[in-house]
């Protein structure tokens, strides 16, 4: 390559035929499979200050999983558990025990950073997905990243609930100090 196909800026070069296909604007958050939910999410309540932020169980619908969503500025963690055993999750977490399932990428366009990663080769983990509810909505999709990791795309501009459709605002008595 000649030195007049790139530009150097500091310690970044840019390629002219690099392409941003699909601006990611920040991480959404990130989930975690675990054995039980409520518990993960009191030890990081209570090891790195997280605070309560939103719920999905039972109590709101949800037959197969409950999760809890923790924030601590920036950061959003969802901690899901299974509620039957021969639910896949279980399945995943017997196989590698509590980790990593889902690293989501917030983005303008859900739809559009699907087709553009799965045109370049990506395996689709979720196809577009509309969720909703009366805050709104928002659109998921995914695909596949190493080993059993996924990457989650959300657009969330058209959304004013708590976290995602089907969550409700949690507290707890315990939350620690921000």
């Amino acid at each position: 390559m000649e030195n007049k196909d790139i530009y150097q800026e500091g310690f970044e070069i840019i390629f002219p035929e690099a392409q941003d296909f699909f601006p990611i604007l920040g991480t959404d958050y990130v989930e975690f499979y675990v054995g039980n939910a409520k518990q993960a999410a009191y030890f990081y309540k209570t090891a790195f200050g997280f605070q309560d932020c939103a719920y999905k169980g039972l109590e709101t619908g949800s037959k197969d999983v409950a999760s809890y969503v923790l924030k601590q500025g920036k950061i959003r963690l969802v901690l899901t558990t299974p509620l039957n055993s021969k639910h896949p999750i279980n399945e995943h977490i017997v196989k590698h025990g509590d980790g990593v399932k889902v690293i989501a990428l917030w983005v303008d366009d859900a739809t559009k950073a699907w087709k553009e990663a799965t045109s370049r080769g990506a395996k689709s983990y979720m196809e577009p997905t509309k969720e909703e509810d009366e805050h709104g909505h928002v659109v998921r999709s995914g695909i596949y990243t190493y080993g059993e990791t996924v990457h989650v795309f959300v657009e969330r501009k058209n959304y004013n609930g708590v976290f995602l459709p089907g969550y409700v605002e949690h507290k707890t008595d315990y939350n620690p100090p921000e």
